[in-house]
This record gives structure tokens, sequence and C-alpha cells, in this order.
């Protein structure tokens, strides 16, 4: 990242760990002060080099939960509208555009297949979605 020194990677480090932080604690960490913290964030969310603060899931679920891949394709200019959509949905937990036939792929995890079916008839009621597929993930293998 062009512009950015090694205050601001560390301020953007911490921010990745709790992106909810004090400035008074972040100030701390850093050992400057408040308003370096205050400016360095101003600067960086006007620079766009951070685009905003967001919610971290809890990763530590059952093994017994139902985790997915959702392939989905979407039609015409849609996609930043179906972003918006599915970001409201808790049980994604990461979505990433792509090439290829799909335009996103959703990862999700839910607490039983009742869950799982309500949320791929979310995800396939949204607006602009005209086609998923999606597979169960059954084994980590690798992580």
């Amino acid at each position: 990242m062009a512009d950015v020194d090694d205050l601001d990677r560390k301020l953007i480090a911490l921010l990745r760990t709790d992106g909810r932080a004090p400035v008074t604690t972040l100030a701390r960490q850093l050992g400057v002060t408040r308003a370096t913290v205050n400016s360095r964030l101003d600067r960086l969310l006007e620079s766009g080099k951070v685009l905003g603060f967001t919610v971290r899931m809890r990763d530590d679920h059952g093994d017994d939960d139902v985790r997915a891949i959702s392939l989905i394709e979407v039609e015409g200019r849609s996609t930043n509208e179906v972003i918006k959509a599915l970001r409201g949905l808790a049980e994604i937990q990461s979505l990433h555009t792509t090439n290829g036939g799909w335009d996103l792929v959703a990862e999700m995890r839910c607490e039983s297949l009742a869950e799982f079916d309500q949320v791929l008839g979310r995800i396939r009621s949204v607006e602009g979605v005209i086609n998923s597929e999606t597979s169960l993930l059954l084994n980590s293998v690798l992580r």
C-alpha cells in the first residue's frame, strides 16, 4: 500500500484484531497520542486505504455445524446490490467476487440443516440472484 508507513501498518493490524478498540487503547499500544491515532484514521479513511470497520464472526462453532460453499450468479450489473443484501445474512462468513461462470462465492455456516435451508432460500430470493449452486462441506482435511 503506497503512502502507508510503519505506524499506519501497525494501526491497521491492531484494528484487524479489534475494530472496536478505543482510540485511547490504540494510542497506548502504539506509543503515540490519541490525536495522532485520530488523524491517522481520518487520513486512512479519506484516502480509501481503509474502507470502514466490520464485525468478525466467531469461528469456534461446533463440529456438527453445517458448512457450505455457495456459487452465485448475478443478473446484469446488480452485483453491488446483491452484495449489500448478502452482507445482512449472519450465516455468511465470507463473500468473494470471482471470475468464470459465477459472480460470487459465499462461505456459510449454520447450526442445522433446517437453518441452512432457510439461508439458502434467502440467498435465492435476493433480487438480482439468478442462479446458485451450493455444496456442503463434509470434512476439513487441511486448514
